[in-house]
């Protein structure tokens, strides 16, 4: 065949070819046109983002999302990165049109050789293809998929820019580690944000889109590092790096850094509390896809000091009840036997953070040797044991511990910690040099010390009286093993800490601090059928004419009860409600505690008692904002006009906001409550509280047969609620109160919160007159008064006569108008309460 006849059978090849190709093209055209998914979303961009809260000081607490991303606009990213994509993607993602003719074509050639070699093929999709096939399309393997792909790719490169396209490809891919987009995983990889990657970092992350799992930076590390400097390689052939730069990054090992440092805040009960609030405020997409910014109320100091000072409280109270015994046994001998069980455990049943699962393998008088699950190992001496009396009930223990081999067996599964924490280091050798005692030797390193997960368990609540604002909140042992939160979901009696809202409905009705009743034996008919109801205080004893204050002080019951019946238990319940304690029953049994409620819930209404009567509402959230920066949420709705000056001018004053708040009690009155509880924590049941040497008030709490004790207390401007009891209510044991279980944890959290704060007096109101009287008496002082207090009046009720100068019925009239059972002369309740028989007629 001649030269000129081979030319023209090649050339009508090639012309069929071309007409055979264009007639295919027109036909994939026609039939798939009408086909392709509508891409106009492609336009505003909404990407389900993650959503973050953050603590009062800013610091990050947690993040919800069903993809983990942070979208960054495109002018955002930095070049490096944008460059990195690019050489290993698509290196002429800036000139093609949306498909790579060349890429394709050498694509092809490459997969002769590779189905030669039984490698797998390489593709040659774009950026933009790839784009099409993550928001339009599937990940379906067929021609009509890739027929789809590359119509809708040419069309997105003629209705969006090439900057948009980058944008939506950099934001929308997987790179592994749960992060969707560059930004999430600048953060997962490399705790970074995306202008503070290197060359080396920004190629790493580029070589993850094609398979993340193959290039994992610690399972295979090799083939990550192989992959990430191939992507240096391509940055530098594409002029992106100098040879040089990209032969450094190439020497610069692979390291990442997970995040989780010390950037981040812990609050779990806090975070879940108000995970729930979002959720129910503006739905679960919204937090989980909308990209909230919330900012919360938490302290993180007070939250760490909330979390500290509950937990030592109630391993404090669980060691004075004795030790339970091993947590399991396991055969010692055999290795993998123990390494199942502790890693089981660790799983199944977490324990807080410093305290680890550790087996017993060898054991004696003097020590034990413990193995953990990773095979370390460590000790316990006499001393890190000799807490651990054996449990015989709650009121009562076994003999003291003489050696080690008493308390563990070879085999014991235990809980133990380091015995050479720092924090407790110092807090033991502060203690010992206040007692005069000789410094304790160092533990050795490897020193441990037996622990145990209480039984019982509580929750503390800490909170700015003024504006409700939720400051730490910790609901219980352990998060990980129990999300129950006994601040807010817990209904309880709270005891003896309820008593001051019956003293204070009494100050509303025309009683002072200084009205004497009668602490005397009591008996009440309850109706037919019904036992007599005898109440009796928690000494057994009875003291005689007191006054109000002395009830308060020393917890009385009979004394709180004679009250109550005076005032009546409707006068009680309303008070109950209109402060939200609860829907308090109208039983006389309530006022000692008998009904209902939230830690939460009483800590708000001891709020509206030390801010002078103004409601308010725990708030955990203080802003949130939707993706685009806009406020949607906000705590203080109060107007304010001149909070949005350009800027600050010489001369110009602080806005005053106006004060919304509803008065829902007579400051007055609780002013009085307040005077009375601060002699609670300087004369009273609360005086172990006095050695925090700031202005305090406060009120202990404990229940029939000690199944809950309480401790709420406040300084003038902060307040805190403890509460300790077992879930399934039991006795804490006979000789257990509030003073003793919750006190102890109020003290320990109170100390660290004021440490630096300045000894603020409580504010007294106006209308309230401080007068000198016969601690005893509540007369004025006379020639034989033993003990002198201050005491707050209201203007007219303050006493006229001398303790020891009056008659029988003077002392009545005088420290408790109306004394003869009448109600003349008694001011109205301001809020609408009817009079009542005056305090004089309780004998």
């Amino acid at each position: 065949m001649s030269l000129i006849r081979l030319f023209g059978v090649l050339l009508t090849a090639f012309i069929l070819l071309l007409v055979a190709g264009g007639a295919a093209l027109y036909y994939g055209v026609t039939m798939y046109d009408g086909d392709l998914p509508n891409f106009d979303q492609l336009a505003d961009y909404q990407p389900a983002t993650v959503t973050r809260v953050y603590a009062g000081d800013g610091r990050l607490l947690d993040e919800y999302a069903r993809e983990k991303r942070v979208f960054v606009p495109i002018e955002a990213i930095p070049e490096v990165v944008k460059n990195a994509f690019i050489a290993a993607e698509d290196q002429n993602f800036y000139q093609h049109p949306g498909i790579d003719v060349v890429a394709i074509l050498r694509a092809a050639v490459t997969n002769i050789d590779n189905i030669a070699s039984d490698r797998r093929p390489i593709g040659a999709s774009t950026i933009t293809q790839q784009v099409a096939k993550n928001f339009l399309l599937t990940n379906e393997v067929s021609i009509e998929r890739k027929v789809k792909e590359a119509l809708l790719s040419l069309r997105i490169e003629r209705a969006f820019s090439k900057d948009h396209i980058l944008e939506l490809y950099l934001n929308e891919i997987y790179l592994g580690y749960g992060a969707y987009g560059v930004g999430a995983a600048a953060l997962e990889y490399f705790d970074k944000s995306l202008d503070e990657l290197t060359p080396e970092e920004a190629a790493y992350l580029a070589a993850l889109p094609k398979a993340p799992n193959n290039y994992h930076p610690i399972r295979r590390a090799d083939a990550a590092k192989a992959r990430r400097d191939w992507v240096l390689g391509r940055m530098a052939e594409d002029g992106y790096l100098t040879p040089q730069d990209a032969e450094i990054a190439r020497a610069t090992p692979l390291v990442t850094r997970p995040r989780g440092g010390e950037d981040l805040a812990r609050a779990d009960y806090f975070v879940e509390e108000v995970r729930r609030d979002l959720a129910n405020r503006f739905g679960t997409d919204a937090l989980y896809e909308g990209g909230l910014s919330v900012l919360t109320t938490v302290d993180p100091k007070m939250q760490a000091l909330a979390d500290t000072s509950l937990r030592d409280g109630l391993v404090s109270y669980d060691r004075r009840h004795g030790y339970r015994g091993a947590v399991a046994t396991v055969d010692a001998a055999d290795a993998d036997a123990v390494t199942r069980k502790l890693t089981d455990l660790g799983r199944d049943h977490p324990l807080v953070p410093g305290w680890r699962y550790a087996a017993v393998v060898e054991a004696s008088k003097s020590a034990a040797r413990l193995t953990f699950a990773d095979g370390s190992a460590g000790t316990l001496d006499l001393d890190a044991v000799k807490w651990a009396r054996k449990y015989v009930s709650v009121d009562r223990r076994g003999a003291a511990i003489r050696a080690v081999d008493e308390v563990v067996s070879v085999g014991d599964v235990v809980a133990v910690a380091p015995a050479n924490d720092p924090t407790e280091i110092a807090a033991e050798a502060e203690r010992r040099a206040e007692d005069g005692e000789a410094p304790a030797p160092k533990p050795a390193a490897t020193a441990l010390k037996l622990v145990q997960v209480p039984d019982v368990s509580g929750g503390i609540v800490a909170m700015d009286p003024h504006t409700g604002r939720v400051l730490a909140m910790t609901g219980g042992f352990n998060f990980a093993a129990s999300e129950f939160n006994r601040v807010t979901q817990a209904q309880r009696q709270p005891g003896s800490s309820f008593k001051p809202f019956v003293y204070l409905s009494a100050f509303e009705h025309g009683w002072t601090p200084a009205s004497i009743v009668q602490d005397a034996p009591l008996a009440l008919e309850q109706g037919a059928g019904l036992e007599t109801w005898r109440p009796k205080n928690y000494s057994g004893r009875f003291y005689g004419p007191s006054t109000l204050r002395v009830g308060v002080e020393q917890s009385r019951n009979l004394m709180t009860v004679r009250l109550a019946r005076e005032l009546g238990a409707d006068t009680i319940a309303d008070l109950a409600r209109r402060l939200n304690i609860g829907d308090w029953p109208a039983y006389l049994s309530t006022a000692l505690g008998a009904g209902e409620t939230t830690l939460m819930r009483l800590s708000t209404a001891y709020a509206m008692v030390v801010n002078g009567g103004r409601r308010v509402e725990p708030a955990l959230i203080e802003r949130v904002q939707d993706r685009e920066g806009k406020t949607i949420y906000r705590r203080d709705q109060r107007p304010c006009e001149a909070c949005s000056v350009a800027a600050w001018q010489p001369g110009l004053q602080a806005p005053r906001l106006p004060d919304a708040r509803e008065q829902v009690l007579d400051p007055r009155d609780a002013y009085q409550l307040v005077h009375v509880m601060e002699g609670v924590i300087q004369r009273g049941t609360g005086r172990r509280a006095a050695s925090i040497g700031k202005p305090l008030a406060g009120k202990t709490g404990t229940t029939n047969d000690s199944f809950d004790a309480w401790f709420m207390g406040f300084s003038p401007d902060l307040v805190v609620g403890v509460y300790v009891g077992f879930d399934t209510p039991r006795s804490l044991g006979d000789r257990e109160q509030g003073a003793s279980a919750a006190l102890p944890i109020w003290i320990e959290f109170m100390k660290g919160a004021l440490s630096d704060a300045p000894a603020t007096p409580f504010r007294t109101p106006s209308g309230i007159r401080l007068v000198r009287v016969d601690a005893k008496t509540g007369l004025l002082p006379g020639p034989g008064t033993a003990s002198v207090i201050t005491e707050a009046f209201k203007p007219g009720t303050e006493p006229t006569t001398v303790a020891g100068e009056a008659t029988y019925d003077d002392y009545l009239n005088e420290v408790a108008p109306g004394g003869d059972g009448s109600s003349t002369g008694r001011p109205p309740s301001p809020y609408g309460g009817a009079n009542v028989p005056g305090p004089g007629g309780l004998y």
